[in-house]
């Protein structure tokens, strides 16, 4: 969904002019902005979290030449998925992913799906 996709439904659901709708959105987004600048996190219940990750300067290499090139000091927004959304996309794509354990520990607790499969011949090397 892009931004004007957005305001096109807020204006559809409020049964708002467009420009009013886009004046909301515009607002909310510069909101969010200004916070982040801030440094402050901002939390919406339901859908997920922003917050500000920090990172130290430290030196790097240019891939084609091999060259150390200094990157500098920098803070970027980060975005945490809530719950609830996380369960809801899960929900709509199938049966939601068990979170406590990984496919490779799932797999080997069912022999049905190890990867085994026992009227094959198997090729040792």
């Amino acid at each position: 969904m892009t931004k004007s996709e957005l305001i096109e439904k807020i204006s559809e659901s409020l049964k708002l002019p467009a420009g009013k709708a886009e004046a909301i959105v515009n607002c909310v987004f510069d909101s969010m902005v200004k916070a982040l600048e801030r440094g402050e996190g901002i939390e919406i219940r339901g859908f997920g979290s922003f917050t500000v990750r920090e990172y130290k300067a430290y030196e790097g290499r240019n891939p084609r030449t091999g060259e150390t090139v200094h990157v500098a000091p920098k803070r970027l927004p980060f975005f945490k998925v809530g719950k609830d959304l996380r369960e809801r996309v899960n929900s709509g794509a199938g049966t939601p992913l068990p979170e406590d354990t990984s496919p490779d520990e799932d797999m080997a607790d069912d022999p049905e799906l190890d990867g085994d499969d026992d009227d094959e011949p198997h090729l040792d090397a």
